[in-house]
């Protein structure tokens, strides 16, 4: 649903950089170049941000 806070693998907090990565993506920056820039240097750190799927609105359509 939510990027995790923390990766899995590190323990590093990466939440932070969900939104911004999301956005610079969507203008059609490359990903390897955004998360360079965002800091994100450790593969498990970049695979936590870019295996990321926001499914909350696919979610929300449906009632309980």
């Amino acid at each position: 649903m939510h990027i995790p806070v923390r990766c899995f693998t590190c323990g590093k907090v990466i939440g932070q950089y969900w939104e911004e990565f999301d956005k610079r993506v969507k203008k059609g920056e490359d990903a390897s170049k955004v998360l360079d820039d965002l800091g994100l240097e450790r593969f498990c750190c970049r695979r936590m941000i870019l295996s990321h799927e926001e499914v909350a609105d696919d979610v929300k359509k449906y009632p309980r």
